[in-house]
């Protein structure tokens, strides 16, 4: 874990515990298991991990919206139990789910959220305008938002979210859905918020080339325990050598193991089964010699295959090192699980 210091951080999560008791016949299930980490200032942080790893938890629980068993955090200087309230003024939320009113204009959303959010009718009309110009959504002010498209609606929900000029953005999923192109509009539009508005943005995401694009510097939850926290560029220099992946196809995995045991150079091997299909993955010093080894030990075992790649290392690597799986197959653990798979 880097050494930050508490003043430093526009979020500071020490030891959170968060246990769902049971009901009749169910066991409890404890969703965060000590986690702890800092988020420096003015930094786009990307808190990534599978389903089940903890995230939308520690999300509401700095958000106000759940409270930990035990173990505390401060969002912009607040405590998350004592001052909820000063927190909320303090963040901006963009869930995965639209918040905005399909019914209403774009104007109108921004200025109503203003108004929430303390605003009188003056300076809500003028934040929306120069929020709209910002996320190029002006000439579309007097449009009803249900003639938008998945990604004007979506920079619509971030607008929306910063009308009080919040110190921290917490960015659910924001590009679930969206195409390439209104994707690479909304990454753009994260970067200028984190640089030009010296913005705070917590961005929880599936896409591992979006966390790579965009943030500052990763932590990586699986099971409520923190695995690993860095920039990419550090996660990835930690994984020496290159990588070597195959896609196989209807495949056992203990066949596949005996088969590559003998190949000189390989390490980290890890064998994915998924129905008819599967992966083979291992990290070598030598990609052009381990490859064709490779090759030729699945032929001699009789073993079908498909892709054969080798690469530098990926975040995708860096996730199936340091957690054991990849991304789309983390392994279910039984409710009450506490452990940490590394």
């Amino acid at each position: 874990m880097p050494n930050r210091t508490e003043e430093s951080g526009a979020i500071v999560a020490r030891d959170l515990i968060k246990v769902y008791r049971g009901g009749r016949r169910r066991p409890e299930v404890r969703a965060l298991d000590g986690l702890g980490f800092i988020v420096p200032e003015g930094r786009v942080f990307g808190l990534l991990g599978p389903n089940g790893a903890g995230k939308s938890t520690t999300t509401k629980i700095l958000t106000t919206l759940s409270t930990p068993t035990s173990g505390g955090a401060r969002v912009a200087g607040h405590d998350v139990r004592r001052e909820p309230d000063a927190v909320r003024a303090a963040i901006g939320y963009v869930s995965q789910g639209s918040s905005t009113d399909p019914v209403l204009t774009a104007t109108e959303n921004l200025e109503i959220a203003a108004r929430l959010r303390g605003a009188n009718a003056s300076e809500a009309r003028s934040r929306a305008k120069r929020l709209l110009a910002d996320f190029g959504l002006a000439e579309a002010s007097r449009r009803p938002v249900s003639t938008f498209s998945g990604g004007m609606r979506r920079r619509l929900d971030v607008a929306a979210a910063l009308v009080h000029r919040p110190r921290v953005l917490f960015l659910d999923e924001p590009t679930t859905g969206l195409d390439p192109e209104a994707r690479a509009a909304m990454w753009s539009e994260i970067r200028r918020l984190s640089g030009e508005e010296a913005l705070t943005v917590v961005l929880t995401t599936h896409y591992m080339e979006e966390a790579d694009r965009l943030a500052d510097e990763l932590l990586l939850v699986n099971r409520g325990r923190a695995v690993v926290q860095g920039t990419p560029e550090e996660l990835k220099a930690a994984l020496h050598g290159d990588s070597v992946r195959v896609s196989l196809i209807e495949p056992e995995e203990s066949h596949v193991r005996a088969a590559v045991a003998r190949v000189a150079g390989l390490r980290d091997v890890i064998v994915e089964v998924s129905g008819v299909d599967g992966t083979l993955a291992a990290r070598t010093d030598d990609a052009s010699a381990a490859v064709g080894a490779v090759i030729a030990a699945l032929d001699a075992a009789g073993i079908r295959f498909g892709q054969v790649a080798a690469s530098h290392p990926t975040l995708d690597d860096v996730y199936l090192h340091f957690v054991g799986h990849t991304f789309g197959d983390a392994p279910t653990a039984s409710p009450a699980s506490t452990g940490v798979a590394a």
